[in-house]
């Protein structure tokens, strides 16, 4: 059976309940990569937490077109794919803690704290001697679908530049100004 990495950590302390790929987050990832799937109606995670671990377990298993499609759409054509992936290549990841999820902050938005375990590798490909942590407060968004009136979480990525003024219609497409919605979160 292949754990699904979202559900792995590196403390015995912080190992939540071990689950197989093909039971957690592969449906997620196979339903919003497939092109025939790509509509409204595919798999959608239920809340940011659930998000956060299936984006996780994607840098894990090098799904960069699953890590660009999960992230605000005002956002994904700014995103280097490339990048994502090489980054994802080259770190061996150890495991994630999820340590606090906000499910409700304002109308739309969440946030998801959490430690991503990760070896760096040398020049040489060796891996380092110590496990490091990367501890992050990812913001999140739920966008409705206009036509459907079905809604879906993306991640806000903080390191997008967009020209973006305080008092423009918000990039999430809420109708609310940006400084009233995701400015907020995006500082």
């Amino acid at each position: 059976m292949k754990l699904c990495p979202c559900r792995i950590a590196p403390s015995l302390t912080f190992l939540t309940k071990p689950i197989a790929y093909k039971d957690c987050c592969q449906p997620y990832h196979e339903s919003l990569c497939h092109e025939e799937n790509d509509r409204a109606d595919g798999i959608k995670a239920e809340n940011a937490e659930r998000l956060m671990r299936t984006r996780y377990s994607a840098f894990v298993l090098v799904k960069p077109d699953y890590i660009v499609k999960t992230t605000l759409p005002a956002q994904q054509a700014l995103l280097d794919i490339k990048s994502i992936e090489s980054w994802a290549r080259q770190t061996d990841w150890a495991g994630l803690e999820i340590v606090e999820h906000t499910p409700k902050l304002g109308k739309r938005h969440a946030q998801v704290e959490f430690k991503a375990y990760f070896n760096t590798k040398d020049n040489a490909g060796n891996l380092a001697e110590k496990i490091q942590a990367h501890h992050e407060l990812s913001n999140f968004v739920t966008v409705k679908d206009k036509s459907s009136k079905d809604a879906r979480w993306y991640f806000l990525d903080p390191t997008v530049v967009m020209n973006v003024s305080q008092k423009q219609p918000c990039i999430c497409g809420s109708g609310e100004k940006f400084k009233r919605c995701c400015g907020e979160y995006l500082v």
